[in-house]
């Protein structure tokens, strides 16, 4: 299937595989509250589908994902949180592609897949101090669970870019391979999950995730009851 409408584009290149892309490539896939809405509905539908075995997030070209929009935000829309939530509960493994920049709220989305593979145009950046905002979709559990605490800080604390060679230096990118094969590859680590026992896949992955939201949850409770900059606050 390849179905378009308010920002995302869902496709089935191979039994079991779900390639969901981020596409508003003139905002630079920033996140808009209908673009949410529809990744969230897209989420549920793959998870909901008992033949998904694996789900890869990707963004259209020139970036995976900017972040928040921020012009949205100015105008005092209301985002909804039920795709980054679907994310971090999601009954199946998702890989994140990273085919260009994943700033803030899309380093976020990136950091709740199960792991990241990048091209060498991949760069990350964590900006809530510069723009003033607290994270609230889990930076501070997911980063530090993927490149340890000082690097954490030092991302999120200079809001500067980390790239492609440093981030799998740092282990926030698993692999770093060709733009071009960027996706295939992501797809050919998909299909090699969908070909395992899923009943024993299923259970790998919940150990895992029992060692990771053990050591993560207070942070995630900190972000949540943490005050947050709102639409009126950036307008004053």
């Amino acid at each position: 299937m390849d179905d378009r409408g308010a920002g995302v584009a869902a496709d089935r290149p191979a039994a079991g595989v779900v390639v969901l892309t981020l596409d508003r490539p003139a905002k630079n896939n920033a996140l808009s509250a209908a673009l949410l809405t529809e990744l969230a509905a897209l989420l549920r539908a793959a998870f909901d589908d008992p033949a998904t075995r694996a789900v890869v997030l990707t963004g259209t070209d020139p970036a995976f994902c900017s972040g928040v929009d921020l012009d949205a935000i100015a105008e005092g829309a209301d985002f909804p949180l039920d795709a980054i939530r679907y994310l971090r509960a999601a009954p199946v493994p998702v890989i994140a592609a990273v085919n260009g920049a994943a700033v803030t709220g899309g380093l976020e989305l990136a950091l709740a897949c199960d792991f990241r593979i990048g091209s060498e145009r991949a760069r990350f950046a964590d900006t809530h101090a510069r723009l003033g905002f607290a994270p609230a979709w889990g930076m501070t559990a997911r980063l530090p669970q993927a490149v340890g605490q000082a690097w954490a800080r030092q991302i999120s604390l200079t809001g500067s870019f980390v790239d492609a060679a440093t981030a799998l230096r740092i282990g926030l990118l698993n692999e770093l391979v060709a733009h071009d094969r960027l996706v295939g590859r992501a797809v050919e680590l998909a299909v090699m999950i969908a070909r395992t026992d899923p009943d024993a896949a299923r259970r790998v992955r919940d150990l895992y995730g029992v060692a990771r939201d053990a050591s993560g949850r207070e942070a995630l409770e900190a972000e949540a009851q943490a005050p947050h900059v709102t639409p009126a606050d950036l307008r004053a």
